[in-house]
């Protein structure tokens, strides 16, 4: 558990800051009740591996089923409540979010400027022409097998979740945004995240290089926690609120 004096000297170094960046991931949701994508699923979902639900070959091979996975899994996004950790981000007038995470909680905790790197649950676009669709989508209320995907009215085609899928890259105008904020934020803060995932995790290397003050806001130490000038070894729920307000 984190000592006052740990967040004292966080606070310091955050105090002349007019720009943090917060660079948030899994643990930052996981406050939330939202599971991280290896915990183990329940029920109609329990047996199935995350990473065959996180491909486009396995939306080839079987797009009714994998639609019916994230509708779920934006389900259970959309009954979880934004933490204490991410109302602290929101309040706080000096910061700005990029997150690896697809759900919408630094939206709801009133967060403006949130770029998301993975893309979203509750944006869709065709998984051929890649035209966004903007029609509603109703979301199930318990898990069911299957679902077939709406059509794209633009070619046809099937409309598939708007979310990062392993093989693929990342969404270029937001990763322009977020190398922009690494390169010009006067301090980084880096919450719930293993730094294990590129390129994502290589944009806290940008910041580390400008030599700006990094705190690290983590329950276990991680790939990024030597970057770091402090490491705040708690949860985004418990630290951020002293640490940002």
């Amino acid at each position: 558990m984190t000592t006052p004096s740990t967040i004292d000297t966080a606070r310091a170094l955050l105090a002349d800051a007019s720009h943090i960046e917060v660079f948030t991931g899994a643990g930052m949701s996981a406050d939330s009740g939202i599971a991280t994508y290896r915990d183990a699923q329940t029920g109609l979902w329990e047996n199935v591996d995350p990473q065959d639900m996180a491909s486009i070959d396995a939306w080839h091979d079987d797009p009714d089923t994998m639609f019916a996975w994230y509708l779920w899994r934006a389900h259970l996004a959309r009954q979880a409540e934004p933490n204490a950790g991410h109302v602290a981000i929101a309040r706080c007038p000096k910061t700005t979010v990029t997150t690896q995470n697809i759900d919408n909680l630094h939206e709801r905790a009133g967060s403006k400027e949130v770029v998301h790197l993975h893309g979203s649950l509750f944006e869709f676009r065709c998984s051929l022409c890649d035209e966004a669709f903007g029609e509603p989508i109703a979301l199930p209320t318990a898990p069911v097998e299957a679902i077939t995907p709406p059509s794209c009215p633009v070619c046809g085609g099937p409309v598939r979740p708007g979310v990062v899928w392993f093989g693929e890259a990342l969404p270029q105008d937001e990763w322009n945004e977020a190398e922009r904020r690494m390169s010009t934020a006067d301090a980084l803060v880096i919450v719930g995240t293993s730094g294990v995932v590129y390129p994502a995790a290589g944009l806290p290397l940008m910041a580390h290089a400008r030599e700006i003050p990094i705190i690290e806001v983590t329950p276990m130490r991680t790939e990024l926690s030597h970057l770091a000038d402090v490491v705040i070894e708690d949860t985004a729920a418990n630290a951020l609120p002293s640490l940002l307000g």
